[in-house]
């Protein structure tokens, strides 16, 4: 895994997770917005990336403060959005309430450095086309993306996504089939995991813990943060994995 920098200036702490999250986040989806060619705009507060129709707005809250004008601008964001919109606020406390969206939590989770079991299954960190493409299915499966429906290669998953420094994708195979998949990021010495999916055909075998072992054994020597759903927690605290707080996300449908 190629990366700027493993080490950060960031409490590695329950408390610091947000930021730790807020700025992991903010790496991963510029560096989707640009390959994508989708316009990213960056402010203090905040970083979002407009995309099309199917794509659509997406919005990290970066700072726990923003200014009345960004605000302002988030707002303005959402409106014009042409497709669907999704804001994510690793602090919990920029109040959108006003933009009428749907809202809910999800937990923030801290792994600490510590060593990690080899997985059971074969994991490869996708290298060819072919291989970044079986992901790009196997996620939007998994996380019922419709909007990327019918399927385009290379839409969700550019190929230019995995040249970014630190941006790695990992799969999982069940016999030589593609069963799991997932996106790891390192950015200012912090590890974090996004898009871990498992195909429906391959549930309940053990493809996600291997998908986040094979990831994992990248960045060991580092601190870990991620965002978890309910079904996801219970394996994510059996990697080591607690949760530090909440984080609160907005989405427009």
């Amino acid at each position: 895994m190629t990366t700027e920098s493993r080490t950060t200036d960031q409490p590695t702490s329950p408390a610091g997770a947000p930021t730790l999250q807020a700025r992991n986040s903010a790496a991963f989806w510029t560096a989707t917005g640009e390959s994508r060619g989708h316009e990213v705009i960056r402010r203090r507060g905040f970083v979002a990336v407009d995309g099309d129709q199917r794509a659509g707005l997406r919005i990290l809250i970066r700072e726990p403060d923003l200014d009345p004008a960004e605000v302002t601008e988030v707002g303005e964001l959402v409106r014009r959005a042409l497709g669907p919109v999704l804001v994510e606020d690793p602090f919990s406390s920029t109040d959108l309430s006003h933009l009428g969206m749907r809202t809910w939590q999800m937990p923030i989770m801290l792994r600490l450095p510590g060593p990690v079991d080899a997985p059971a299954l074969d994991v490869t960190r996708v290298r060819r086309p072919e291989d970044l493409q079986a992901a790009e299915r196997i996620v939007i499966e998994g996380f019922e993306l419709d909007g990327f429906e019918p399927h385009r290669a290379g839409e969700l998953f550019p190929t230019t996504l995995i040249e970014h420094p630190g941006v790695d994708v990992f799969t999982a195979s069940v016999d030589g089939v593609p069963a799991g998949a997932g996106v790891s990021v390192v950015a200012d010495g912090v590890a974090s995991h996004y898009w871990i999916a498992t195909s429906s055909a391959f549930r309940s075998r053990g493809v996600g813990r291997a998908v986040m072992l094979g990831a994992l054994a990248h960045v060991a020597d580092l601190p870990a943060t991620l965002t978890a759903s309910k079904l996801g927690r219970p394996l994510y605290e059996s990697l080591g994995y607690r949760v530090a707080s909440p984080s609160t996300w907005c989405a427009s449908a």
